[in-house]
């Protein structure tokens, strides 16, 4: 197989290409290599390749499912070239990624800062889980630096971020955000699964470790789960032994699946970064819409910094209505096309109330103290038309 021209830096052609490698079948799909585990033809062979491994030389021989797969391997070089990155590890959900990551880089008596709204299994990870293990866990405001900077201590091993942030599309100024962790020395994470990496590729502005649900647009179709990390070669083979360890490992069948999926991540999030913007402009001029949250809008508090660091602005969009619990809830019974379901990226329209999909167990004022009002209404655009979307809104929004 001739060699992908390493200049390649176009993200459609690097979604189909990047990281493209040698099969034994000289199929242009990806093989599913559908095992748990691995032949050797005697004791001897085994031996070499022990000592290959010991050596770092393995070649890409395996042993079990645990610690590798070929069609897993195959996703992990497209996603590393598509992030610009060394290397990359490939998890069964975003929050085996997550988890994985924080207890393999933290330890008892350590220190993580979140820095702004964080998906709430995140924080809840950090807040409740990490506790337990010794490891403590502050947050602060998003872009509040001042704040970040006196809340670092001598601890402090890892700073972690969203961009955009869920439900309020909050965009960090990844630029200040990663020197502010490299004037201390401390490692970074961030989560970009609303970003994508057509939109923003984090390890270009000096962040350490990027993060993505893989189930949301890498996927997208809303048919699978998976999580992937990407970095720094040495930093990513730190992560990749204890994988073995905490057992987060992907099947080949979900591999294969995002595979397929990354090879139209590029034209996929266009329209969706095109439909996100005309929805939330028709939506933010409706009488019957009380605010709309979107990058793309000048009254986004982080308009500039999404402008300055982000090729489009995603295909989410957050908004309240003028109304409590129940109208917003009439307005979402009455959609046609857009489907209520959870989750995002993928190329169905989906919508929640989060009051009701993520905090049905908290009353009223313990949601509004978490920053949900009953009236809050997050929107996933896929990538039907938009015109479609924006009647299908209209006439929905005439039942309230």
């Amino acid at each position: 197989m001739k060699t992908l021209a390493k200049t390649i830096n176009n993200h459609s052609t690097l979604a189909v290409h990047g990281g493209r490698r040698p099969n034994p079948y000289h199929a242009i799909a990806e093989p599913i290599v559908q095992t748990a585990t691995y032949r050797f033809e005697n004791t001897a062979d085994l031996c070499d390749y022990k000592n290959a491994y010991m050596l770092g030389m393995a070649d890409g021989r395996l042993e079990y499912g645990r610690y590798g797969n070929p069609t897993v391997a195959a996703v992990e070089a497209r996603l590393a070239a598509l992030e610009g990155a060394d290397d990359a590890i490939l998890y069964a959900s975003g929050m085996a990624a997550i988890t994985s990551v924080l207890l393999s880089m933290l330890s008892s008596g350590s220190h993580i800062i979140l820095m702004g709204e964080c998906y709430r299994r995140t924080r809840e990870f950090c807040l409740h889980f990490l506790k337990r293990l010794g490891v403590a866990c502050d947050q602060v405001a998003t872009n509040d630096f001042d704040a970040l900077q006196q809340t670092i201590r001598p601890e402090t091993r890892l700073l972690l971020a969203e961009i955009p942030t869920n439900p309020y599309l909050r965009v960090l100024d990844v630029e200040q955000f990663a020197a502010i962790a490299r004037q201390h020395k401390i490692k970074t994470l961030l989560d970009a699964t609303f970003a994508t990496p057509i939109n923003l590729r984090p390890l270009e502005w000096g962040i350490d470790l990027v993060v993505h649900s893989a189930s949301k647009y890498l996927g997208g179709h809303n048919d699978l789960l998976a999580g992937v990390v990407a970095g720094e070669a040495g930093l990513i083979a730190s992560l990749r032994g204890p994988l073995g360890v905490l057992g987060g490992v992907p099947d080949p069948q979900n591999a294969a699946l995002l595979l397929r999926g990354v090879k139209t991540l590029a034209l996929r999030v266009e329209r969706q970064n095109h439909n996100g913007l005309h929805v939330a402009r028709f939506l933010n001029v409706h009488p019957k819409i009380e605010r709309v949250w979107y990058p793309g809008l000048e009254t986004h508090p982080d308009h500039e910094i999404a402008t300055r660091l982000m090729s489009g602005f995603g295909g989410v969009v957050s908004f309240t209505l003028r109304g409590g619990l129940e109208e917003t809830s009439r307005f979402i019974d009455a959609l046609e096309i857009i489907q209520l379901a959870t989750s995002l990226g993928g190329t169905e329209s989906l919508i929640i109330q989060p009051a009701l999909m993520s905090y049905y167990e908290l009353d009223s004022e313990e949601r509004l103290a978490l920053g949900i009002p009953d009236n809050l209404v997050r929107l996933s655009l896929g990538i039907e038309d938009s015109d479609d979307l924006i009647g299908d809104l209209a006439q929905a929004l005439t039942k309230v």
